[in-house]
């Protein structure tokens, strides 16, 4: 739901991607626990249409979109997830959580102990950063009832947001291999539970994270030009459409014109947005 903050690290390294030395990332990779298979889970097809809408639900009568992407906690009793997939058989449903911030007015907010608790992110008031590294303890816990609240609504997929707390001020000394860590048992975690899950921002850990995820949700990759291998060198979202995952992208700030044709020519599911993430959208592709 925010704008990813990158830090300068080496190319990460991956067997579809070639380059000359193994970062010690790449290395830690390489200890990670195998990907969990979610062969019969709803996954989107290369080119899809959507709607993401966090800031409020949909209302009736919706798009006519192949997948629209909500706010969990906000959809919990099910009914909107229902009626969102009879509106529109073959609808995927995806469930939004913060996967590595603490937001205090979640229903779940006093379970987090205050050591998980690091800095708070800006122009976000009431929210911060979590210590991934403690997702082996309560931390876990609570993330993988997250996840069973998304099931139990009947979601066919999950977006973590936030998986990117390595690259920003978080107040903990997270390394690139802590979030590798994290973010691949939390796919693991989702397809236990027969859901799908997308990897949000996180663009340089593409390469290590390629297996665990089966799409990919980013914002403002263009306007960061960070999009491509091309642009990148050694990670892009061209990697998700290769491997013939469906990748969405979000832009704010950019004209239409700036950047639709370049994500057709990508083969991305690409919007124009607000911040508010309400229903207001201009489609690329225009469904």
């Amino acid at each position: 739901m925010r704008p990813s903050a990158l830090v300068s690290l080496a190319a990460l390294a991956a067997a579809t991607v070639l380059v000359p030395a193994q970062s010690a990332a790449a290395r830690s990779a390489a200890a990670l626990p195998a990907p969990v298979s979610c062969a019969g889970c709803w996954k989107p097809a290369l080119n899809t249409s959507w709607q993401w809408q966090l800031s409020s639900l949909p209302q009736k009568p919706y798009l006519n979109v192949q997948m629209y992407d909500i706010d969990g906690f906000a959809a919990k009793d099910g009914a909107i997830v229902k009626s969102l997939k009879v509106d529109k058989p073959g609808r995927g449903v995806v469930c939004y959580i913060s996967a590595g911030t603490y937001e205090d007015w979640r229903p779940d907010a006093g379970q987090f102990p205050a050591e998980v608790l690091g800095k708070p992110l800006e122009d976000w008031p009431g929210e911060r950063w979590l210590d991934i590294r403690k997702y082996t303890g309560k931390l876990g816990e609570i993330m993988k009832a997250r996840l069973d609240m998304c099931k139990a609504a009947g979601f066919d997929a999950v977006e973590p947001d936030n998986i990117d707390g390595y690259s920003n001020d978080s107040g903990f000394p997270l390394k690139a291999a802590d979030q590798l860590a994290y973010n691949g048992w939390f796919a693991n975690e989702a397809h236990k539970r027969g859901m799908s899950v997308g990897l949000k921002n996180d663009v340089e850990q593409i390469p290590q994270l390629l297996p665990y995820f089966d799409w990919a949700l980013n914002e403002e990759c263009w306007e960061q030009s960070e999009c491509t291998t091309a642009q990148n060198g050694g990670y892009g979202y061209d990697q998700f459409v290769k491997a013939g995952k469906a990748v969405f992208n979000v832009e704010y700030n950019l004209a239409t014109s700036k950047f639709c044709a370049k994500s057709n020519a990508q083969n991305f599911n690409s919007l124009k947005k607000k911040y508010e993430l309400d229903a207001y959208r201009v489609a690329c592709r225009g469904v």
